[in-house]
């Protein structure tokens, strides 16, 4: 199918640049005799940022926790959640703004628990595995009472960001 786009982009809907999308992914397209260009993942895209802040801010008030999948191998997941925080925190004026991972420190659980009154936005592409059972496990282990949003991938404009995208390439 790829040989018959030769000037495909693949948008990769992933929160990090990593090792499948950075190794695995170019090798498989390799393998296909594919030269599709790989653009950016989902977690770089430019207008993720203020999606993110329309996101909280339509939540409602309260502190924030910015849940991603984290590593205790590769930084790309936590580099990614850092840099958002970072990035949203001057827009959303008077919110604390915690990170915290599900494979990594600082775990959600610990960081749920010193913020149980939170709004808690999954860092996630997708709703599956993680979103749907890890993270709510987490939390109810942390006596969390706040409200978890769902996983910024799922928000409806995310395909207007992949649209600009591919109009940008």
């Amino acid at each position: 199918m790829l040989e018959t786009l030769p000037r495909a982009r693949i948008y990769p809907f992933f929160m990090a640049e990593g090792w499948f999308t950075s190794r695995q992914l170019p090798r498989r397209l390799a393998d296909l005799g594919s030269r599709a260009e790989i653009l950016s993942p989902f977690g770089a895209d430019p207008g993720l940022p203020a999606l993110v802040v329309k996101t909280v801010a339509e939540a409602g008030p309260g502190d924030l926790i910015l849940c991603a999948h984290g590593s205790q191998v590769a930084r790309s997941s936590r580099m990614a959640t850092m840099a958002m925080a970072e990035r949203i925190g001057a827009h959303l004026p008077g919110r604390r703004i915690a990170t915290a991972f599900l494979e990594e420190d600082p775990h959600l659980r610990d960081i749920a628990a010193q913020h149980p009154e939170a709004l808690c936005l999954p860092f996630f592409a997708l709703r599956a595995g993680h979103v749907a059972q890890d993270i709510p496990e987490a939390l109810a282990e942390a006596g969390f009472r706040g409200r978890l949003l769902p996983a910024i991938g799922e928000r409806p404009e995310v395909a207007d960001l992949i649209a600009a995208a591919l109009r940008r390439a």
